[in-house]
């Protein structure tokens, strides 16, 4: 994920989208306008509030980005911590509208401290997986940027401070920040910054990718791989492939889902596929998720013996995500008259793109992404020698999370698994 700072234009933001293969990048892009605090302990309960928010921040997002057509894929803890960039240097209403739209609750030195644990813990390569978040700012070559912003970033963040010449080496410096954003996401995610987005009056470019590659932890033999109908949301049909494997997973139902969790190999993370019963539908499911939350299901699910049949897919997408942030309220970061990001330069910057891409690739072996319910009415556990079915042959919503602290890393919808 990418911000951009610049003189005064408005935001747009892009997303490209994989499974199995999940790569993501943010950038936040600022320009110009024309012409502390006490430290606080980071503790468990911070880390946990922080999650909490996160995970908020990501349904309220969903429940936006939602009401489009097609496959839909986002990195929302890409999103929220390249915005957490940005707020360590927003003031006044800037930074109360930043914190309220991305459900900041911690005190700002808590919330940097954990975003800090967060990134340390998730930064690893586990057993049969490899996670990693990566940050940086591309700052205008000569301009000052207040010492202590600078600090914050790279110790709670590692985003090293980088300049380029912007004003008069443009695409130059476009191409510099995506050869960044290649490198950090296996070449998943190209052309993050596409021409035209950066001017000479850019001044600061946030950028954050994530990348995540795992193996199931019971992969599926490809011997049992099957071609089937998948129910599109018009009413056709489309042969796909479908992999197959009966065992015991966690699993439940709610009034108008089957919810079924996959593992990686090292149990550390998994993928959670919320699928809609027959006489449901996704976008039901996706109100129904707005109103409730996801959090109560996945605390219900109880290992069950199922038979799952899961399409293989990968696919990708763009979104623009400025339109989105400022309908939930983040209003005077993008406004060149009212933006306060004093706390990063005496210069007057606002924001004018933030830049989505993800990528995503589920197969037998696992999954590679870059870059996230319906009522619970009680959860239904099968006897062993009867497997519960679980055949996701038509549109369903998946997240894929840390386990450990319950982050959604990433959350998207699978309306049409055909090669894009």
């Amino acid at each position: 994920m990418s911000e951009i700072l610049t003189t005064r234009r408005q935001l747009e933001v892009t997303t490209g989208l994989r499974a199995l293969c999940t790569v993501l990048g943010l950038v936040v892009v600022f320009a110009l306008v024309g012409t502390p605090t006490s430290k606080c302990p980071v503790s468990g309960d911070n880390v946990e509030e922080l999650v909490r928010g996160n995970n908020a921040f990501a349904r309220d997002l969903y429940s936006i980005l939602s009401s489009g057509e097609g496959n839909l894929f986002m990195s929302p803890y890409s999103i929220s911590s390249a915005l957490a960039l940005a707020y360590a240097g927003a003031r006044g209403n800037t930074a109360a509208q930043m914190a309220d739209v991305l459900h900041y609750d911690l005190a700002p030195d808590q919330l940097h401290e954990s975003f800090s644990e967060l990134n340390r813990a998730f930064n690893t390569e586990g057993r049969g997986y490899r996670l990693s978040v990566a940050n940086a700012l591309w700052g205008q070559a000569g301009l000052r940027f207040r010492p202590g912003y600078v600090s914050i970033a790279e110790k709670h963040y590692d985003a090293g401070f980088r300049e380029v010449n912007f004003a008069r080496h443009t695409e130059e410096a476009r191409l510099t920040i995506n050869r960044w954003v290649e490198e950090k996401t296996e070449n998943k995610i190209v052309d993050l910054i596409g021409p035209g987005v950066l001017d000479p009056l850019t001044r600061l470019v946030l950028t954050n990718a994530i990348y995540f590659k795992g193996q199931w932890d019971q992969p599926f033999n490809p011997e049992q791989t099957r071609e089937g109908p998948f129910y599109l949301s018009d009413g056709k049909q489309a042969a796909v492939p479908f992999m197959r494997q009966i065992e015991r997973f966690k699993y439940g139902e709610t009034s108008n889902a089957q919810v079924l969790e996959l593992p990686y190999s090292g149990n550390e993370l998994a993928m959670t596929i919320l699928l809609p019963k027959p006489d449901s539908s996704v976008s039901k499911l996706e109100a129904a998720m707005e109103e409730d939350g996801v959090e109560s299901i996945l605390e219900a699910l109880w290992p069950t013996r199922v038979d799952v049949r899961i399409p293989r897919f990968k696919f990708d997408a763009e979104l623009s995500l400025g339109g989105c942030l400022q309908q939930l309220g983040m209003t005077d970061a993008f406004n060149d008259s009212a933006a306060d990001f004093s706390g990063m330069s005496d210069t007057f910057l606002y924001i004018t793109h933030v830049l989505h891409k993800a990528f995503i690739e589920v197969n037998e072996e696992g999954t590679e992404a870059a870059a996230a319910t319906g009522i619970v009415v009680g959860v239904t556990s099968v006897p062993v020698d009867s497997p519960k079915v679980f055949i996701a042959n038509r549109p369903f919503m998946f997240l894929i999370r840390d386990l450990g602290t319950g982050s959604i890393l990433f959350m998207g919808r699978m309306t049409d698994p055909r090669p894009q």
